[in-house]
């Protein structure tokens, strides 16, 4: 019998990845983090598929990126440190009960447990452009702080933002991070405070034979 070929659409239409993703955001933001709820994870979803396709990697390598992208933040519902192998262990046995093989589980769960700065690394294509995708969604939609006194250093550089756009040019082998923020808030803010992550972008594209190249305001930093 030959395995269920898995897709998104199969793990999205889980109640129980639908229940998981809920909850750890609804943690997520008692605790005053960011959005990571079903915007951000069927965002991030969508563009590390992109990512892929557009580099011109196989579509089942897209569609498992894609599958990462969406499981990658459930294990915040059992707290926010080490989410990343929380969500990984987590997300095993729902790949499983849904029919996905071995080699390809091992896959998105390599990707899923690395997508942390703080530890993580690119260790597949998939895993990379899980990193790519996680890291652009910056944007002023994801800030769920409501007084503005309240703000965090990333709640108020993610409001600040107000358009983020993550373009694969393939053929100059160039992934750039291109962002329109508030004139309130210089650019070198942002570069100052996600410098972790953008070094983790850099090596991911580098994994996909790309150069990282960071912009904002159409002034490049990176």
């Amino acid at each position: 019998m030959n395995p269920i070929a898995v897709t998104l659409e199969t793990i999205a239409g889980r109640q129980d990845v639908h229940e998981f993703v809920l909850a750890a955001n609804a943690a997520l933001r008692a605790m005053g983090y960011t959005e990571h709820g079903t915007r951000h994870v069927g965002l991030v979803a969508k563009i590390a598929r992109r990512v892929l396709t557009e580099l011109g990697y196989p579509q089942r390598d897209a569609e498992l990126a894609a599958i990462a992208g969406y499981l990658h933040d459930i294990g915040n519902i059992a707290g926010r440190n080490h989410h990343g192998q929380s969500s990984a262990m987590l997300a095993y046995p729902i790949l499983r009960e849904a029919g996905m093989p071995s080699d390809e589980i091992a896959l998105v769960l390599g990707a899923i447990g690395n997508h942390e700065e703080e530890y993580g690394e690119a260790v597949s294509p998939i895993s990379a452009a899980l990193i790519l995708a996680d890291k652009s969604d910056v944007h002023i939609s994801r800030v769920q702080t409501e007084d503005p006194a309240q703000y965090d250093e990333h709640d108020r550089v993610n409001a600040a933002v107000r358009r983020s756009q993550l373009v694969i040019d393939r053929e100059a082998a160039v992934i750039t991070l291109a962002l329109q923020i508030d004139d309130s808030i210089s650019p070198m803010n942002y570069f100052e405070i996600f410098l972790s992550r953008m070094v983790m972008c850099r090596r991911a594209a580098e994994v996909l034979h790309c150069r990282f190249s960071l912009t904002a305001n159409e002034h490049k930093l990176l």
